[in-house]
């Protein structure tokens, strides 16, 4: 393994964002799910483990999306962009299942509103030693975050409809978690397995260098650049997206959160039971000089990626371009137990669908 197959193994196989049934029982609330069927038969159409719940209101007409997502930690250095940053993912994630989202619920927990905290790269040691912090009142960060959410629900034409808050937290790292509801536009939901071999994945947005905390961890950055918030870019996207949605053309999807196009790509063929190749140097970036490792695994925001039969690429990114953002076909499904990803004609990584154990023992060791 080299070291940039290291980083997205890690996130993937052992990084419990990826890997939550690691954390929680699912067997238990599969369970849970099946005894509440007995009364409402086929309301949960697709439960845990997919971008975002599924589900049906009994009598009442349409099919439903529903996401709730964290950004606490982020919110330590750039409260602002974490919470914006949060909240998009979230309608992101939304979009993804086949739906545009329209709702959002958002609940924020603090210190005491008058008590100090410092924003910044060293807020986590609660004393600015980089000269860069800014130290501020709690209240003053709460204004921030909830600045954060509410022009990201501005941007996309989004309620928000209500949600909690308390100043009992004695933590530095305060609490920002959203839930986000829409309705489904499509006409099933889009889950994010791969469907088929040949199948070419269309990547919508382009990649900067921010967001580069898979690769801050495995040592292959010197400075964590947390992922920036976009705005007039989230809508471009996501009309892009819907637009392509309206082709009925797109088989499955997925949003670019942890890990970037490396995980997003790696998730669906694995889910699906397929390999993916994928050429690296069809993504459209950002800024020069960035490396092929920025481009796989950053989590720049307002992204997307859609998958379509290959003789359906140029209809659907017409549609997509007809929005405004760029979008290139970036890979395809093969028949392989791996992911190969490939820039400028040589392979940069090689992940397998199932590692070995000696692999595994190697990145717990190195974790």
């Amino acid at each position: 393994m080299n070291t940039i197959e290291k980083a997205l193994m890690h996130a993937l196989f052992l990084h419990l964002h990826h890997n939550i049934e690691k954390a929680i029982d699912f067997e238990a609330i599969e369970e849970l799910n099946s005894q509440v069927n007995k009364i409402f038969p086929n309301a949960l159409v697709v439960g845990p483990g997919d971008d975002a719940a599924v589900f049906n209101f009994p009598d009442t007409e349409g099919t439903f999306v529903a996401k709730m997502e964290s950004h606490c930690s982020p919110c330590v250095p750039r409260p602002f962009d974490a919470a914006a940053t949060g909240a998009g993912g979230a309608m992101r994630d939304v979009l993804a299942m086949g739906a545009r989202p329209v709702f959002l619920m958002n609940f924020i927990g603090t210190r005491p509103l008058h008590e100090k905290v410092i924003v910044g790269p060293c807020g986590f040691d609660g004393k600015c030693t980089c000269g860069k912090c800014i130290e501020m009142t709690s209240k003053e960060r709460v204004d921030l975050m909830v600045k954060g959410l509410s022009d990201m629900c501005k941007a996309m034409d989004v309620f928000i409809i209500g949600g909690g808050f308390s100043t009992s937290f004695s933590d530095i790292v305060p609490a920002v978690v959203v839930s986000v509801v829409g309705k489904l536009v499509t006409e099933k939901p889009l889950t994010k397995p791969a469907k088929s071999v040949g199948d070419r994945i269309i990547l919508i947005g382009e990649t900067g260098n921010d967001g580069n905390d898979t690769l801050y961890r495995a040592g292959l950055v010197q400075e964590m650049r947390p992922a920036v918030a976009l705005f007039e870019e989230e809508r471009q996207i996501m009309e892009a997206t819907l637009a392509a949605f309206r082709t009925g053309k797109v088989k499955a999807c997925s949003d670019l959160g942890a890990a970037g196009i490396g995980a997003a790509v790696c998730e669906s063929a694995r889910y699906g039971g397929f390999g993916a190749k994928a050429d690296l140097t069809n993504v459209h970036v950002k800024v020069e000089d960035i490396t092929p490792e920025e481009i796989m695994i950053c989590e720049t925001q307002g992204r997307m990626v859609v998958q379509v039969e290959e003789e359906d690429v140029d209809e659907i990114l017409a549609a997509i371009r007809s929005k405004g953002p760029k979008a290139e076909v970036i890979a395809e499904m093969t028949d392989d137990d791996k992911q190969v990803f490939e820039y400028r004609g040589k392979t940069i990584a090689v992940i397998p669908n199932h590692p070995s154990e000696s692999d595994l023992e190697e990145l717990t060791k190195e974790a």
